[in-house]
């Protein structure tokens, strides 16, 4: 998702309850030339989805107060308006990637956060889209 080839940045939502790592994040991305808007939970990513916007990619964590992550991808995958974007779970959980496999989303990535491998993480999802 290298922004050479295109005239304005690519869009990534986001959605986090942590602020330092929801800043952290928001930060990182935004210096390797991506827009960056941030949810502190699901209720409000979904709230902002429903407004017509359209990220390129949504990093989802699982434990959010108000609405978790769980809930946000079904009525993330509801929405047929909504269900193609792609999704990567951000999570300090064990089983992670059984819970990635059972929300059905493009990948994930395990807490603390490995950044140069959350952007290759991004890359191959621009790849394969």
């Amino acid at each position: 998702m290298t922004n050479a080839d295109h005239s304005e940045p690519e869009h990534i939502l986001v959605v986090e309850d942590d602020k330092n790592l929801r800043d952290s994040l928001s930060d990182a991305l935004s210096l390797e030339g991506y827009e960056v808007v941030c949810a502190e939970h699901g209720e409000a990513a979904l709230q902002y989805l429903r407004k017509g916007a359209r990220p390129c990619l949504i990093l989802l964590d699982l434990m959010m107060p108000v609405m978790d992550g769980w809930a946000f991808r079904a009525a993330q995958l509801a929405d047929p308006a909504l269900a193609e974007i792609p999704v990567v779970i951000l999570s300090a959980a064990n089983d992670v990637r059984r819970q990635a496999q059972a929300l059905h989303v493009e990948g994930f990535m395990t807490k603390p956060l490995n950044v140069p491998q959350l952007l290759d993480t991004i890359e191959t999802i621009d790849n394969h889209a």
